[in-house]
């Protein structure tokens, strides 16, 4: 039944030419990266039950108690060690043979960048771009490991933010205008490592015009009944044996 389900997903890849990739934390598990809200993921492991994962990473709580904060996002949002796993490897490929010109993700992590990719529209923003709130001047990841405490600018002594999406922070508009752009575009549509409940993300593949869209998840989303085909299986090993 998988064997069929991937050569119906080479026949698409095939016929398409514009082809965009719209991701969520399923795709970076596979790289020991936790998602959120699985029974492994950090709402779940977070030992800090003082405050819920929301309430720390949201915008409120930053401004209020960054040094929890960063104890916090320290601990449970850096993957330092993580590495591209085949999905991230294969949608490179693909991109590199000119047949997928975008990924979407909603992850942070940076992982497809590493693998390859070029255009790559991050939805929540990346952990490795850092910005002093006060002067603008941009930092590293490596900087902010290595701080003690509350990461400060060297120029000025202001508190350094990840460039990361906080609850209660907009999506940017200017990045939410190009994926609804690329996905309009495209003539397929590949969803992957996403459960499609996390709005306004999730709906963005109402912009798709395309001729189909393939759903590899785990579980079932909300979306299925739009999808043409649907995988149930490990995201890499569907996208390498399929590119």
């Amino acid at each position: 039944m998988l064997e069929e389900k991937l050569k119906a997903l080479r026949s698409l890849i095939h016929q398409s030419e514009n082809i965009v990739f719209f991701g969520g934390a399923g795709v970076s598990t596979e790289s020991h990266i936790p998602d959120f809200r699985s029974a492994e993921g950090l709402y779940m492991k977070a030992t800090d039950r003082t405050y819920s994962p929301e309430t720390i990473l949201s915008r409120s709580f930053f401004m209020r108690r960054p040094e929890d904060f960063y104890t916090f996002y320290k601990s449970h949002m850096i993957y330092e060690a993580a590495k591209p796993n085949p999905a991230h490897i294969a949608l490179a490929e693909l991109e590199a043979r000119g047949k997928l010109k975008a990924v979407i993700t909603q992850n942070i992590d940076g992982l497809h960048q590493m693998a390859g990719s070029i255009n790559v529209i991050e939805l929540h923003g990346n952990i490795h771009k850092n910005k002093c709130m006060a002067c603008g001047k941009k930092y590293t990841l490596d900087h902010i490991i290595h701080s003690v405490g509350v990461p400060k600018c060297l120029e000025c002594d202001g508190i350094i933010k990840p460039d990361v999406v906080l609850y209660q922070e907009p999506l940017d508009e200017t990045v939410i205008n190009k994926a609804v752009k690329a996905i309009a575009a495209a003539d397929l549509l590949i969803i992957g490592g996403t459960s499609l409940v996390v709005y306004p993300a999730a709906g963005l593949i109402d912009f798709f015009q395309g001729d189909a869209i393939v759903l590899i998840n785990r579980d079932k989303t909300p979306h299925d009944h739009k999808a043409r085909l649907h995988i149930h299986a490990s995201i890499g090993e569907v996208l390498s044996g399929c590119v």
